[in-house]
C-alpha cells in the first residue's frame, strides 16, 4: 500500500547494530594494522579465535558501563567521545592484564600504544559516522497518532522525549470535536475521512491508537484501520509503544485496566531464578561488606569531622508483602533532621552535610544495607524500599503503588539507574512506572543490565 515506507530500526535493533559494528570494525582495523605494520600483539588465526571473543566481550561490557550504548549519548559527539576514551582505556588495560585469555604481554611499549590507538580511532570514526549520517536520518520513525484532542500534547511528549528518533507527524482527533487549527499545534491534524489517503501518500511507519473512549473509534475509522492493517500498515496501541520506548509501565494511561499487565514476569515464581538471585545476593553482600571495611576508616574519620554525630542510622522501610523492616545506613544528615516530621529528601536538601553529599554521590552510605540483604530483608536488585508514612501517602494518590511490594526491595533497581532521585509525588509516579516494568520483565539479563548501569552511575558520580 505504501511504497514510500522507509526502513526503520527499533531501539533494540539500533543497540545491536552499535554493538556488532563496534566489534567487527575494531577486529577489521586490528587485522589491517597487523598486516600493514609491524604489529605482533594481536594477530588472528584459527588457534587464537578466543582472543576475538574475549575482546568483543570486553568492548561490550565496558561500553555498557561507560554508556556507549545509551542512544542519547551515542547521538552526541562530545558525550560519545568521552565514553570512547574511557571504554578504550579500560578495555585495553583489562585485556593486557588477563593474559590467560588474551595474548601474552607485548615485548615493547609501542605495541601497547598501537593497540590502544587502533581501538580508539576505529571507534571514534565509526561513531562519528553514526552520529552524522545514521542517527539523524535513517532511524527517524514517522507515525500517526489517533487520540482525543485534549491528550495530544501529553501523549506526543511522552514518547518523543524518550526516543528522539520517534516522530508523530500527524494525528486524528477521535473525540468527536472540531480539529485543532494548524497554527495552534505543530502536528498536522487529519480528518478521519482522509486518514487512509494520507497514509498512502506519505512514508508512515505505523499508526498508534490512544483513544481511551470506545465511542471514539467510529465505524468509518475502524474500517479504514482494518483496511490499512490488511495492506501491511503496522497498527499498535499507545501503551505498547510507550512501554517499548520508555521502558516504563504507563500506569497513568491504563486507569482500571491494569489487569492487562498481569501476570508479571515468570521469573517471580521461577525457583531456579530465585535460588540464583539469592546466591548472588549473599556472595555480592559478603564482597560488599569486605569492601566496606576497606573504606571504613575514611568513612569513620569523615563522619567525625563532617557529620559530628552517630555513624549509623536506622529507619523503618516497607519490604516484600508490605512487611516493615529496619534498614541500615551510614548517616548523611545532621542530627534530628526530622524533628518536624518526615519529608522527602530534595536535590539540595540543607539537612545533608557536606560529607554526607559525598557519601550519597558515591553510594558509600548504602554499604550497611548489605546486612539487610544477608538477613533476607532486601535483595541486590529490586524497587527501592520506601518509608511506611510515604507508602501510605503515595498509595492514597496513586493506583497500583503497593504492587511494587510483590518482590523484595533492592539496593539498586531499574528506577534508580534510569531516573534521578525522587523528591515529590510526581517523581514517585515515574519511579513506580520503572519499578513495575522491572517486575513485569524481571530476568537474569535485566539484572545484569542493572548491575552494569549501577556501576556506570557510581563511576560518573551520579548518586544523590
Amino acid at each position: 500500500m505504501n511504497s514510500n515506507k522507509k526502513i526503520h530500526f527499533e531501539v533494540s535493533e539500533r543497540k545491536i547494530l552499535l554493538r556488532l559494528f563496534d566489534v567487527l570494525l575494531v577486529l577489521l582495523a586490528l587485522y589491517s594494522v597487523s598486516s600493514i605494520f609491524d604489529f605482533k600483539y594481536f594477530t588472528l588465526s584459527e588457534d587464537n579465535l578466543y582472543w576475538v571473543v574475549v575482546l568483543g566481550i570486553y568492548i561490550n561490557i565496558f561500553g555498557s558501563v561507560f554508556e556507549m550504548y545509551n542512544l542519547q549519548v551515542a547521538s552526541n559527539q562530545f558525550q560519545i567521545t568521552k565514553s570512547i576514551v574511557l571504554t578504550t582505556f579500560t578495555t585495553v588495560l583489562v585485556y593486557l592484564l588477563t593474559p590467560i585469555y588474551t595474548p601474552e604481554l607485548p615485548s615493547n611499549r609501542i605495541q601497547i600504544i598501537i593497540f590502544f590507538l587502533t581501538l580508539f580511532f576505529t571507534l571514534v570514526v565509526w561513531r562519528f559516522f553514526y552520529v552524522s549520517f545514521l542517527a539523524s536520518h535513517r532511524f527517524i520513525k514517522k507515525a500517526i497518532l489517533v487520540c482525543d484532542q485534549d491528550q495530544l500534547t501529553e501523549l506526543v511528549s511522552g514518547i518523543e522525549n524518550a526516543d528522539p528518533h520517534y516522530k508523530f507527524i500527524a494525528f486524528v482527533n477521535s473525540d468527536g470535536t472540531a480539529n485543532v487549527s494548524q497554527k495552534s499545534n505543530p502536528i498536522r491534524s487529519i480528518p478521519i475521512d482522509e486518514l487512509e489517503k494520507f497514509v498512502r501518500r506519505n512514508p508512515i511507519s505505523e499508526l498508534v491508537i490512544a483513544s481511551q473512549k470506545t465511542d471514539g473509534i467510529t465505524v468509518n475509522l475502524y474500517n479504514q484501520l482494518i483496511h490499512m492493517l490488511e495492506n501491511g500498515i503496522t497498527i499498535r496501541e499507545y501503551t505498547q509503544v510507550y512501554e517499548e520506548s520508555t521502558k516504563r509501565i504507563p500506569v497513568q494511561y491504563v486507569s482500571r485496566d491494569f489487569y492487562r499487565y498481569f501476570p508479571f514476569s515468570r521469573s517471580n515464581q521461577n525457583h531456579l531464578y530465585l535460588l540464583f538471585s539469592r546466591l548472588f545476593d549473599v556472595l555480592f553482600s559478603v564482597f560488599g561488606l569486605m569492601l566496606g571495611f576497606v573504606f571504613f576508616p575514611i568513612i569513620l574519620l569523615g563522619n567525625l569531622i563532617g557529620n559530628r554525630g552517630p555513624l549509623f542510622y536506622t529507619q523503618d522501610r516497607v519490604g516484600k508483602n508490605g512487611e516493615v523492616f529496619r534498614i541500615y545506613k551510614f548517616r548523611t544528615m545532621v542530627k534530628n533532621a526530622e524533628a518536624n516530621g518526615a519529608v522527602f529528601t530534595t536535590a539540595n536538601d540543607t539537612r545533608i552535610t557536606l560529607f554526607g553529599k559525598f557519601m550519597r554521590k558515591t553510594r558509600l552510605d548504602e554499604f550497611p544495607q548489605f546486612i539487610n540483604i544477608l538477613k533476607g530483608d532486601m535483595a541486590i536488585i529490586g524497587p527501592r524500599p520506601e518509608r511506611p508514612v510515604f507508602v501510605q501517602q503515595i498509595a492514597e494518590n496513586m493506583p497500583f503503588y503497593e504492587t511494587r511490594h510483590v518482590v523484595k526491595p533492592g539496593l539498586t533497581g531499574w528506577a534508580q539507574v534510569n531516573y534521578t532521585y525522587g523528591d515529590s509525588i510526581d517523581d514517585s509516579l515515574v519511579k513506580l512506572q520503572y519499578d513495575l516494568y522491572y517486575i513485569k520483565h524481571r530476568s537474569i539479563f535485566m539484572d545484569i543490565n542493572i548491575v552494569i548501569k549501577t556501576a556506570s552511575t557510581v563511576l560518573f558520580y551520579r548518586g544523590q
